[in-house]
């Protein structure tokens, strides 16, 4: 130990020498040396004068608290109350409060209906063609229209959207044609993605929605990145993260909410509470009051909406869009709805709910009857007037239906593109050892149905 401390006793004199340390610096160490070799510590004061605090209130860096307890006291939550439901329009389309109504004009709540209608009339036919084998897959939007329209609605066409996969409505708000749905679900060479997608996982970049990726919650902390872009963008736009209560259990959601409250980003993340994620009822996915209830532990503002309540939505929605915008932060809305489908082609929701159930909701609570019950109380729609509507969506989805059957599949050289920027050399081998063989054994590949590859 001597020889040690004689060493360090050298080095620090090198290091004054150098300019580096003081003497006064260099007595610490060896001060600090000599108690390790046993010397006795410094003597403690017996007489000591206790400080005198001004403000004696907790300052702990990592709460909000302002006061002391002198008594154990935990927080239940039982001693809360669940968050209220905001809504405008009762189940008879009756506006309940005048003050909230968004007064819309005739023209955008006739367009709310018809997409409402429009996108239910394409979930019935692409939900029937999946069952005949003509997709492979397919993801209904029963019971949930009116979040899409209401939201879509509130917000500005160049915001940016972040879909989980069940917000086809966004898109027919922002005129995304039934050819294009089609296109898309049937993997047809006019498909923006070359068919490279699974059906319903839209995108567009020209309506500035991001498309959709089939894992649960990926999409939320990207939402908070591109707000955060936004933000120093300074573009007075903002971002919107669909996803449903069941991916608010992904650990993707926590990071999202606590980048997006810690940054300041202007972000709405929109949950659609359907009661029932992909299968786990909300009583085995969660015990606290929803989702909403999270935002203020994230130092989020939260709200919760009527989700079959189109009016609602769009108030909801507007509003969280101005705070974004003009304070740059995020905003958690909670729109409770209820999902009448099963969760996808893939899925049986009879193992896991009663059909007396799903029958109280579509006729006790539907979003479509209750906006078709507020039109025809304006005098602005009657039974005359629905019936026709409804032929012609149907014509009209039929017709979109029929030209993407007819159209060919794309050239499948496009397996390959899209990744590089240049076909790297294993990826062309790749390519080249597919032809050779779909040519060998073409009698197992339906390849009129395909357009032709360079040969």
């Amino acid at each position: 130990m001597a020889m040690a401390t004689s060493s360090l006793g050298r080095i620090c004199q090198k290091l004054r020498h150098c300019g580096i340390i003081t003497y006064s610096q260099i007595r610490a160490p060896i001060r600090y040396s000599k108690r390790c070799l046993g010397a006795a510590p410094p003597p403690i004061p017996r007489e000591s004068v206790a400080p005198k605090f001004t403000d004696d209130r907790p300052k702990f860096p990592g709460s909000k608290t302002s006061r002391w307890s002198d008594k154990v006291e935990f927080v239940h939550p039982e001693q809360f109350d669940g968050i209220p439901v905001y809504r405008v329009m009762d189940r008879a389309g009756n506006i309940m409060n005048s003050s909230e109504d968004p007064k819309l004009s005739k023209d955008t709540v006739i367009k709310m209906y018809k997409n409402m209608t429009m996108l239910n009339t394409m979930d019935r036919i692409l939900y029937e063609s999946q069952r005949q084998g003509r997709i492979s897959f397919y993801m209904t939007n029963y019971g949930e229209e009116a979040t899409h329209i209401g939201s879509a609605a509130a917000l500005n066409d160049k915001d940016l959207v972040f879909g989980q996969y069940r917000e086809a409505g966004v898109l027919f708000w922002r005129n995304f044609t039934l050819d294009q749905f089609m296109d898309q679900c049937y993997g047809t060479r006019e498909d923006a993605a070359y068919g490279r997608q699974m059906p319903v996982h839209y995108g567009s970049k020209d309506l500035h929605f991001v498309t959709i990726s089939s894992t649960l919650a990926t999409q939320m902390p990207q939402a908070s990145g591109a707000a955060y872009a936004y933000k120093r963008a300074q573009n007075g736009l903002c971002v919107i993260c669909y996803f449903g209560e069941g991916a608010a259990s992904e650990g993707d959601a926590h990071a999202a909410f606590n980048f997006a409250a810690t940054l300041d980003c202007p972000v709405i993340f929109f949950c659609r509470n359907n009661g029932y994620a992909i299968s786990t009822p909300t009583s085995d996915q969660y015990r606290g009051d929803g989702i909403a209830s999270r935002g203020t532990g994230y130092g989020m503002s939260a709200v919760r909406v009527d989700g079959n309540d189109v009016f609602a939505v769009y108030n909801v929605t507007k509003e969280a869009r101005k705070l974004c915008v003009s304070q740059n932060r995020p905003i958690l809305i909670e729109a409770m709805t209820y999902r009448l489908g099963h969760h996808s082609t893939s899925d049986d929701s009879t193992a896991y709910r009663s059909v007396d159930e799903v029958n109280y909701w579509d006729k006790q609570d539907h979003p479509i009857a209750r906006l078709r019950h507020y039109i025809v109380n304006q005098g602005w729609w009657d039974e005359g007037k629905d019936k026709a509507w409804m032929k012609e969506a149907r014509k009209e989805v039929m017709e979109a239906f029929g030209r993407a059957e007819k159209r060919k599949k794309p050239n499948p050289e496009y397996l390959f593109t899209d990744v590089y920027k240049e076909l790297p050399t294993h990826l062309e081998k790749q390519m080249n050892e597919m032809k050779n063989h779909v040519s060998k054994y073409k009698e197992h590949y339906p390849l009129d149905t395909f357009e032709r590859w360079k040969e």
